[in-house]
């Protein structure tokens, strides 16, 4: 509870709303502590969407995004496995794989994942295109406090990362909503289009906290309408 508090602390002095419109975080070298830590007030989901935007060309697993509470620290993830053709999402602790995804190295992707507790489906969406839809955990809902990262994989609260499963590369356009968007929404933000941020994180008021070596820096996608 200690080290909580703390973290809790930290993010305060420093989460101060930023709009990072036309901006990606660098993530440049492979380490078990780099990280970006973002806010937000909610405690309770039941839906969730997660939006954002990715560029490597690691061939070893990673994660994207990582959401954990006190009593589970996968409650979310969004994880890249070593197989080329694969996307795991997590849920509550419980995970299924998207086989058959064209995630190409050396570019530029848009992924969203979806899941609604009262159906227990769950979808992913690469580029706009979407997945077949599974069922994971099934009327649970997720309940805070509430830490999410990008760049490590939480293997406890706030902690416990590991070197072999950080992120290395850009990302950009994170957005969260506390509700499954459309499939048109979905696809409106893979193209770019105006689309409603995130009312529970929005990449153009984005409360955040660096710690470590990750660099804001210009996109590399502004010949496209950003987010």
């Amino acid at each position: 509870m200690a080290l909580y508090l703390l973290l809790l602390m930290l993010t305060a002095c420093a989460a101060v709303p930023q709009d990072l419109s036309g901006k990606m975080f660098t993530f440049p070298q492979a380490t078990n502590s780099a990280q970006v830590r973002l806010t937000t007030s909610r405690q309770i989901l039941k839906a969730v969407t997660v939006c954002l935007r990715s560029f490597t060309d690691l061939r070893r697993t990673y994660n994207f995004f990582s959401l954990a509470t006190p009593s589970l620290d996968n409650d979310i993830s969004i994880y890249k496995r070593a197989t080329t053709d694969e996307i795991e999402f997590a849920i509550r602790n419980n995970a299924v794989v998207f086989g058959g995804q064209d995630y190409k190295l050396n570019t530029w992707h848009s992924i969203c994942t979806t899941w609604d507790s009262a159906t227990g489906l769950a979808q992913l969406w690469l580029d706009g295109k979407p997945s077949s839809r599974k069922s994971l955990s099934t009327g649970s809902h997720i309940s805070g406090p509430i830490i999410i990262v990008l760049g490590q994989e939480q293997d406890s609260f706030g902690g416990g990362f590991d070197i072999n499963q950080s992120f290395v590369g850009m990302l950009s356009d994170v957005h969260m909503w506390d509700h499954v968007l459309s499939p048109c929404q979905i696809q409106d933000y893979a193209s770019y289009l105006n689309f409603s941020p995130g009312n529970m994180l929005n990449w153009r008021a984005l409360e955040f906290q660096i710690v470590g070596r990750v660099l804001v820096e210009d996109g590399q996608n502004n010949c496209f309408k950003k987010s």
